[in-house]
C-alpha cells in the first residue's frame, strides 16, 4: 500500500499539446505520411509462460507447443518477413532483444545485409522493466546497448521496452545511457520531446492498434483484416497527411506475421502503401533526425 501511495499520479514527462495547435509538420520531398515498420526480434525463456496460442499448456514448464510456436518466428518467420519487406523497398527497424544476438547471430547478418537499423528491446521478451532496483536497471540498459553495438556493428539509437514497459527513472536512465528515441508511448501521430533528468529523448510513434500481436494474440483478427486494418490506417494517415505530416509505425511480430496466411495481406499491404507518391518508407532514427534537425527547439 505503501508503494503505491508513493508513486505520483501524473507524469511530468511532456506537457498537453493539440495535434491541430501545432506548426504544420512536413517530410521530406513532401511526404505526407512516415512510415516505419518494425518487427519485434525476440528470444524467449524456456522456464516461463509468455505469448501462447494454446492456453490449456501456458501454465506447464515446459511448454513445448507454446515455446515452438514462438520459436517459428526466429527459425522461419522472420525471413519469409525479410524477403516480403525487401520486396518493396521497405527497411526494417528491428526491435532487438540483446539475448538474440548471442543464440540467433544470422539474423544480425540477414539484417545488416538489408540495411536494417536496430533499436534496442531489453534483454528477452521474458523480462520486462519494471521491478528493477536503479542499478539493476542501469546495468540491464547499459548491457543491451553494448551487446547490440558488438554484435549489429551499430549503436543502438532508439529503444522499445518489452511489453512496452517502464518504471519511473526508465526514461531518464536511457537518456543518459545515449538513447535518442524511445517508442513505448503510444500517444500520438507526430514525434515529440520527452522531459528527462539529463540530455534529451524524442518520443518517436509506435502502435499498440497497427500491431500484429494485438491484432492476432489478443483480439483474433484474421491476416486479411490486419491487412486490411494498415491499408484503412494509412488511407486516413495519407488524407490527414497532407494538412500536417504524420507517422505511422507497423508493428510485427516474425511468430504472427511470418506464418504464409499472414504474411500474404502484409505484402498486399505494403504494395498499396508504398504505391503511393507522397510517401516516405523510412526507418526510426531517420525520424528522428529529420524532427530533430527541422522541429524541435533547442
Amino acid at each position: 500500500m505503501s508503494h503505491a501511495s508513493s508513486a505520483p499520479q501524473q507524469h511530468d514527462r511532456f506537457p498537453y499539446s493539440a495535434i491541430p495547435d501545432r506548426p504544420s509538420l512536413r517530410w521530406p520531398n513532401g511526404a505526407r505520411v512516415a512510415v516505419w515498420v518494425i518487427p519485434n526480434i525476440e528470444h524467449f525463456l524456456f522456464d516461463r509462460p509468455s505469448a501462447s496460442i494454446v492456453a490449456a499448456t501456458a501454465g506447464l514448464v515446459p511448454d513445448v507447443l507454446n515455446y515452438s510456436w514462438r520459436d517459428y518466428g526466429v527459425r522461419v518467420g522472420v525471413w519469409r518477413m525479410m524477403d516480403v519487406m525487401e520486396k518493396h523497398g521497405v527497411k526494417g527497424t528491428a526491435a532487438l532483444n540483446s539475448d538474440v544476438c548471442r543464440y540467433y547471430p544470422r539474423i544480425i547478418e540477414g539484417g545488416n545485409a538489408l540495411g536494417w537499423e536496430w533499436m534496442g528491446h531489453g534483454t528477452n521478451n521474458s523480462t520486462l522493466i519494471n521491478g528493477q532496483s536503479e542499478e539493476e536497471e542501469r546495468q540491464l540498459i547499459g548491457t543491451v546497448i553494448d551487446t547490440v553495438r558488438q554484435s549489429t556493428g551499430q549503436r543502438p539509437r532508439g529503444w522499445l521496452s518489452p511489453g512496452l514497459t517502464e518504471s519511473h527513472r526508465t526514461l531518464d536512465l536511457l537518456a543518459l545511457a545515449g538513447i535518442e528515441y524511445v517508442a513505448n508511448w503510444v500517444n500520438d501521430e507526430q514525434p515529440y520531446p520527452m522531459r528527462v533528468k539529463s540530455g534529451s529523448v524524442l518520443s518517436v510513434p509506435y502502435s499498440a492498434e497497427i500491431n500484429d500481436y494485438a491484432a492476432f494474440v489478443e483480439k483474433g483478427q484474421s491476416g486479411e483484416m490486419f491487412g486490411r486494418m494498415i491499408c484503412d490506417q494509412f488511407d486516413v494517415l495519407y488524407e490527414d497527411g497532407a494538412r500536417s505530416g504524420r507517422v505511422m509505425a507497423i508493428c510485427l511480430h516474425p511468430f504472427l506475421s511470418g506464418h504464409p496466411h499472414r504474411s500474404k495481406y502484409l505484402a498486399r499491404a505494403l504494395a498499396h502503401i508504398t504505391s503511393r507518391r507522397e510517401v516516405w518508407v523510412t526507418t526510426g532514427g531517420e525520424i528522428a533526425d529529420w524532427y530533430s534537425k527541422n522541429y524541435r527547439k533547442s
